[in-house]
């Protein structure tokens, strides 16, 4: 499975106290080298209660390597950390078949890992992953947010699901709902509910890279903001220069099926959606406003869901993110 992931720059092979790598190889004259760390967490719960661990390893992948190409950077390798009580052989190479699967579709190499047993730490069945990415970005390349500017516009990246956000908030309210894991999800068809929340994280580095690559001045990509925990009132205002804030439309994207059954079953205000859950915008991208429409062709011709949701905007008080028509667009909890 690691020897499915090699690309220019891998060095050796498993089994040594640490993987090598060459940047040069891979391409890069003076590299900047990004490092970025997270794990899955507790939809790792609803995995293991369903026995369903095909996908977790893709969302352990995703977590990290979305997190360097918002910084401009390709992934070039990644390890992973596997703890457990006593190691389910079976389920174990299912998990790592699904980390693999994430660093082919990322585009970096499996250099090196860790499986760890610790009787007596873990629950018979439990596990908990953590995975580990480092990238590169040539000296001066960096995306950092420091050109966005107010009139830049905000395409959004459509996200796949819940990705691995807020599962602690979507298991009470499955809880309070009386819902089963194992039933038909109440919220799209032929699937359980299990197997609808499990769907893994998207990786955007393939599609996002196309796009700073496709011109100078990072194609007029100005910064992009990956939406993990915190939502998008959270993950956004990281990439704004002081003094900026966005306006979004609610209309302009669709709140896909899984949060409007989350906010109605657990009664939850449009603002804590909004602060737990991505609402179906995976990915933030501004951009400058001549090169809006290019882009979001561009994007769509990568195989995303891509959307026009906003403007960059002066910060009118402490919210940096205004987000408009979310009655109109979400209805009633």
């Amino acid at each position: 499975m690691a020897k499915s992931t090699n690309r220019p720059g891998v060095m050796g092979g498993l089994g040594g106290f640490g993987g090598f790598f060459d940047p040069r190889a891979a391409g890069y004259q003076d590299p900047v080298l990004v490092a970025a760390t997270d794990g899955v967490g507790t939809k790792l719960k609803i995995a293991i209660d369903a026995d369903s661990h095909a996908g977790v390893g893709v969302d352990l992948v995703a977590m990290c390597v979305n997190d360097l190409v918002v910084q401009g950077a390709e992934p070039l390798f990644f390890l992973d950390y596997f703890a457990t009580g006593k190691l389910a052989p079976e389920a174990a190479a299912v998990i790592v078949a699904g980390v693999a699967d994430g660093c082919r579709q990322a585009g970096c190499a499996l250099i090196g890992g860790e499986t760890a047993e610790m009787p007596g730490m873990y629950a018979a069945g439990d596990y908990d992953l953590a995975g580990f990415a480092v990238g590169a970005v040539e000296r001066g390349q960096e995306l950092t947010g420091t050109d966005v500017a107010e009139g830049d516009v905000v395409l959004a990246l459509a996200s796949s699901g819940v990705h691995s956000n807020g599962f602690s908030l979507v298991r009470k309210v499955a809880e309070r709902a009386g819902a089963d894991f194992a039933a038909p999800a109440p919220f799209q068809d032929g699937v359980t509910l299990a197997e609808s929340l499990l769907t893994p994280t998207r990786i955007y580095v393939k599609s996002c890279l196309d796009a700073i690559r496709s011109g100078p001045s990072h194609g007029g990509v100005k910064a992009f903001a990956h939406i993990t925990g915190g939502g998008l009132l959270e993950n956004i205002p990281r990439v704004l220069p002081d003094g900026l804030g966005v306006d979004l439309d609610a209309a302009a994207w669709p709140l896909p099926p899984v949060f409007s059954w989350l906010r109605t079953a657990g009664g939850i205000t449009p603002h804590e959606m909004l602060r737990t859950f991505n609402c179906g915008v995976g990915m933030v991208v501004i951009v400058d406003a001549d090169q809006a429409e290019r882009l979001e062709g561009l994007f769509r011709a990568a195989g995303e869901d891509v959307f026009t949701i906003g403007l960059v905007v002066k910060a009118e008080g402490p919210e940096d993110v205004h987000v408009g028509n979310l009655d109109e667009a979400w209805g009633a909890a």
